[in-house]
């Protein structure tokens, strides 16, 4: 479920990470095989349904990733996710943000 209260306080504490809290973007490619079906390589989606990632800030697709990962976020592709991001350490999960960020628009 959602917690709005718990989110709030997710984003707040946040806000203290600075770019060199996430990870290398280098890594982050080859951390993430299984999102390039919906997120391709570059970060653009392959479906209107997906989100693009390309250049998105590190900190909201870091944050995006936890929340799905902890359950805390809804919507369709909510289980997806979460199964995806199932077996990735937080750094694994920085190191991706990292390299989806990277990306130009």
């Amino acid at each position: 479920m959602y917690n709005k209260s718990l989110a709030l306080l997710i984003a707040t504490l946040s806000f203290t990470l600075h770019a060199e809290d996430f990870g290398d973007p280098e890594l982050g490619k080859l951390k993430s095989p299984s999102c390039v079906f919906c997120h391709s390589v570059t970060g653009d989606n392959t479906n209107q349904n997906y989100p693009d990632l390309k250049g998105q800030d590190p900190l909201y697709l870091f944050n995006a990733m936890k929340m799905y990962k902890n359950d805390q976020r809804e919507g369709a592709y909510a289980d997806m996710m979460k199964a995806q991001l199932s077996r990735l350490s937080e750094q694994d999960i920085k190191d991706i943000a990292a390299y989806y960020a990277s990306l130009s628009k």
